[in-house]
């Protein structure tokens, strides 16, 4: 089993719901959904291209998956995620925009947002005492050698590269997509998170999610609210 911290939204959100309908699955209930065709792409290259969001569910990383180290164990994880929920403040990212990341799509910040990196930073270095050493595999998976320098130091050292100034905060919303398809699916996640982009998004909550097993579609385990505001829930 592996564990991950992530940001998502509260299971009711718009957004939410807009990503589950979007990319086929609901990470709150394990419930698919099948993906029909929109705006002329096709429904099977729709399952193909967002196959990979689809598995890890709708989220924006924090603290990448982890095995749990061999002297912690998930209840101690759970009394500390509640902790770090409750010390924490609900803050706004101003505008979420449609951005590509090499060849995947995302909804990302617009602009910098300070507490946003801040609260990414103390994700990473808040439950590094639970995360058990990346295997080699995990590691070879990253191709380290191919990584700057500063990044496969925190690959090393954190087990993810993408972290403080490296961080990029980003709502995956497809896995990668040819050149040839770019437009086209440009096009249709536009018009699928209208409602959406342009807009500020309310950062009320992180979640702890789980992978079963390695290849299973990830889950939300718990969800809770920032500051401790509302009643915990529990997907």
């Amino acid at each position: 089993m592996r564990y991950a911290i992530y940001f998502a939204p509260p299971a009711d959100d718009r957004l939410s719901q807009t990503a589950a309908r979007w990319l086929g699955r609901d990470a709150f209930t394990g419930e698919t959904n099948e993906l029909p065709a929109l705006a002329g792409l096709d429904a099977d290259t729709r399952q193909a291209l967002t196959a990979d969001p689809r598995r890890y569910g709708f989220h924006g990383t924090l603290k990448a998956p982890f095995a749990l180290a061999q002297d912690r164990n998930e209840a101690e994880l759970i009394a500390a995620f509640e902790a770090f929920a409750a010390d924490l403040e609900p803050f706004e990212i101003p505008e979420l925009t449609l951005h590509q990341l090499g060849p995947f799509f995302a909804l990302v910040s617009a602009t910098h947002c300070e507490a946003l990196h801040d609260f990414a930073a103390q994700s990473v270095q808040y439950f590094e005492p639970f995360r058990a050493p990346l295997s080699d595999a995990d590691m070879a998976r990253r191709n380290p050698d191919k990584l700057p320098d500063r990044q496969r130091e925190y690959l090393k050292t954190w087990g993810y590269p993408y972290v403080f100034e490296e961080f990029q905060f980003h709502l995956t919303l497809t896995g990668p997509v040819p050149g040839e398809a770019e437009k086209k699916m440009r096009t249709v996640l536009e018009s699928t998170f209208a409602d959406h982009i342009g807009k500020p998004l309310d950062v009320t909550s992180v979640a702890l999610f789980v992978e079963p097993h390695r290849g299973a579609p990830f889950l939300v385990h718990s969800l809770l609210p920032l500051g401790g505001a509302t009643q915990r829930k529990i997907a």
